[in-house]
């Protein structure tokens, strides 16, 4: 209860500081920044599920990524739709491939499984690209109004996207969190530890894989579902870029994988030196970034900052 009420209370600090920071800049900049930012937490939320409590590393997130986006701009086609309910169901198509994805691949383990989900991005982003009906290889417009309405105050759009992918940062790490401290994380922790021994335990071993497929792949389809709306314009290479597969899979390791707070960690701290080298460098520095920050953290703490931290506080605790 008391790690719930410090969880509240760090959310409601860092809103506050942030909207305040945002009163003193007066830059609308500040919510770019801050939707990428919130984004990569989402993504990165969601690749721990499988990759950091199951053990399953997952080259695939942009596939799941751009199935949101690309659900958006299919049903934006059809008839516009409230970003909340372009979310939900950009979560459930993509919760949908995840499920599918886990039952044809999940028997494979370690270097095939990678491979195989990377091999998922590939097919998915063949398909986008001779799919003209939500522009393939040309990209599509999405055009977003220049302001929204909420309970009678007219804010920014772009304002209005990061306070929804701002919920849905909170909704995704509640959900870790919560996954965390269960028997369903626990469950998935047996798995990450031994998948055999969990077998001959007893241990529903598939089932849980195929649970953690559909949720990871579900979150990374929520993330992606208000991207059109925040880019404009849609295309292939930019809703399958490579840096949301690296980004998902380095932030968690980079924060710490056995816990929900690793990748919150690295994703704060990763998106924002991107976004601090986009404004002052240039965008092409970004995973060179990400590139030496893993390296370094591969080779000082393994268990990334969250593992570092509790190792240090085990080693004062001894006698």
């Amino acid at each position: 209860m008391r790690s719930w009420t410090f969880f509240l209370i760090a959310a409601a600090v860092g809103a506050v500081v942030f909207f305040g920071a945002h009163l003193v800049v007066q830059n609308d900049y500040v919510y770019f920044a801050g939707y990428t930012v919130l984004q990569f937490v989402v993504l990165a939320t969601a690749w721990n599920i499988l990759g950091g409590y199951c053990g399953y590393v997952n080259f695939g997130s942009a596939a799941f990524f751009a199935l949101g986006a690309y659900s958006t701009v299919a049903l934006h086609k059809l008839a516009p739709m409230p970003i909340p309910v372009l979310i939900l169901i950009g979560g459930i198509v993509s919760g949908v491939v995840g499920l599918g994805m886990g039952y044809l691949t999940l028997r494979l383990r370690g270097a095939f499984f990678a491979i195989a989900t990377l091999a998922l991005a590939v097919v998915l982003q063949t398909l986008i690209v001779n799919w003209d009906y939500v522009g393939g290889s040309r990209g599509a417009y999405v055009i977003r109004p220049a302001t929204m309405q909420i309970l009678g105050f007219t804010i920014n759009y772009i304002t209005y996207l990061f306070l929804v992918m701002l919920t849905l940062a909170v909704l995704a790490i509640t959900a870790a969190r919560a996954i965390e401290r269960s028997r369903l994380g626990f469950g998935f922790a047996t798995i990450r530890d031994d998948e055999l021994a969990a077998e001959a335990s007893g241990v529903p071993t598939l089932r849980l894989k195929l649970i953690a497929t559909t949720l990871s792949g579900g979150l990374m389809g929520m993330a992606g579902a208000p991207f059109p709306y925040y880019i404009g314009f849609l295309e292939p290479s930019s809703a399958f870029g490579l840096a949301y597969a690296v980004n998902s899979i380095a932030m968690p390791m980079i924060g710490g994988t056995t816990m929900w707070a690793g990748p919150l960690i690295g994703a704060l701290l990763l998106g924002t030196l991107q976004q601090i080298a986009t404004v002052t460098i240039s965008s092409a520095v970004n995973l060179l970034i990400v590139g030496l920050l893993l390296v370094v953290f591969v080779i000082i703490a393994p268990k990334g900052i969250v593992g570092l931290v509790q190792d240090r506080r085990r080693a004062r605790q001894k006698p």
